[in-house]
């Protein structure tokens, strides 16, 4: 690279409103420094995703795209892709859609939908399993329905109440790694009247309950579509800054709508 001061965006994903959603940094550079590097900048950050992007030479995408929480890199991230394709689609208001190319999620696509974005993801397929030595460092409450799928454990309990009321140990669910913990019910009675809603813990991966998690509702969808019975849903994410989703299930994709706000847009001085 020839300059060292990189574009930089703070951006809160999955909400209408600044201080809501989940914060992500977008850094769009021109060729990828080493490893190291991008980790050092994310635990910089200290967002849930630092988000990089590079123009893809290969003509498979129009960028190459990785996550970094603070701790780790990340297969794949939905609220800092649909971060990403806002900073982009800012850019140029006549583009309609941008692509991600990423290393283990395929590509990726984030497209305008009126005033918001839809993030095609591809879905995360779960089956009926059993995670008794997680359960009871959850809290409180004891989950209906356990499934499982490659690093997504889903907890579906009776009511949002109880979703709500969960105090997870995260020092002691460290011990299971890098996986999610999403914790779901339908949205009964819940004060954001979607049809579900959830919380996501993922301390093994440096972020003990995230605040709006593209990933676990591309395992939540099939989950829920199932469920409900129709491929179309709303859901929120209830974490402390709150959370916002259109959640669609097309074929072996997710369809997840969302707005963004960008917060801070400045330089990052690379090392």
């Amino acid at each position: 690279m020839t300059d060292s001061r990189v574009p930089y965006f703070h951006v809160d994903a999955f909400t209408a409103r600044a201080l809501g959603g989940n914060q992500a940094a977008v850094m769009m550079l021109d060729a990828w420094p080493d490893d190291a590097t991008l980790q050092a900048i994310g635990a910089e950050n200290m967002f849930a995703e630092t988000a990089f992007l590079v123009p893809d030479q290969t003509g498979m995408a129009d960028f190459e795209l990785r996550w970094f929480t603070p701790a780790v890199e990340v297969a794949m991230c939905g609220h800092a892709t649909l971060a990403s394709g806002h900073v982009v689609l800012a850019q140029d208001p006549m583009r309609g859609r941008v692509t991600f190319s990423t290393r283990k999620a395929g590509v990726l696509e984030v497209a305008r939908d009126g005033d918001r974005y839809v993030l095609s993801l591809p879905a995360v397929p779960t089956a009926p399993g059993a995670f008794d030595d997680a359960v009871p460092l959850l809290g409180p409450g004891k989950p209906i329905d356990v499934w499982q799928g490659d690093g997504y454990n889903i907890f579906h309990y009776a009511t949002a109440d109880e979703v709500l009321a969960l105090a997870p140990d995260f020092k002691a669910l460290l011990r299971f790694g890098d996986t999610q913990f999403i914790a779901t019910a339908a949205g009964s009675g819940h004060a954001s009247g979607a049809d579900i809603v959830s919380r996501v813990f993922v301390p093994g991966g440096g972020i003990d309950e995230d605040a709006a998690t593209g990933s676990a509702h591309a395992a939540l969808t099939p989950y829920w579509a199932s469920k409900l019975g129709r491929a179309t849903f709303s859901a929120h994410q209830a974490s402390a800054r709150g959370a916002d989703f259109v959640c669609r299930l097309e074929g072996d994709r997710v369809l997840l709508g969302g707005d963004c706000v960008t917060v801070v847009e400045g330089l990052f001085r690379l090392p």
